[in-house]
């Protein structure tokens, strides 16, 4: 079965009514699609540390308290090609373990085994960010790779 996990990218995409959300280690994106010709003026975002909300042209699209918190200063949108809203959280919880398993905490979940490609993916950006130099874009991750993979702080180098 193919993975939405794009190694190259490093996207595993969660579908939603109004388009998509995924994650890394360190952020979280969501992508709304809206009316061809939209203008920024017609955007309502307001992102806080644990809630986030977005209207276009006076209708509500996302509203609602987030899996975990974010860093409410960092939080950005941009309106793109006047279709589609990017916005941009920062986890407050940057690491392998901290894999959201939805966007809000009573919505947008991801299924089962789209959670498990998010923690997958997590986890080897984890490696990737602990091994610099290494190549791993034809690793697998397999075996103990739930809460951010095996813990080897404490081993000595």
């Amino acid at each position: 079965m193919s993975a939405p996990f794009e190694e190259r990218s490093g996207v595993v995409p969660c579908g939603t009514p109004w388009g998509q959300w995924y994650q890394t280690l360190e952020e979280v994106f969501i992508e709304v699609q809206v009316p061809p010709g939209t203008r920024a003026q017609d955007i309502r975002c307001d992102l806080q540390c644990r809630h986030v909300a977005l209207a276009v042209g006076g209708r509500e699209i996302l509203k609602g308290k987030l899996f975990d918190s974010t860093i409410a200063d960092e939080g950005t949108w941009t309106l793109e090609d006047r279709k589609m809203v990017r916005i941009v959280l920062t986890k407050t919880k940057r690491d392998a373990a901290n894999c959201w398993t939805s966007l809000l905490e009573s919505e947008y979940a991801a299924d089962p085994w789209v959670q498990d490609q998010m923690q997958r993916k997590l986890t080897l950006e984890r490696f990737q960010k602990e091994n610099p130099g290494f190549d791993f874009s034809g690793a697998e991750i397999s075996g103990n790779y739930t809460k951010g993979g095996p813990d080897f702080s404490n081993l000595e180098k």
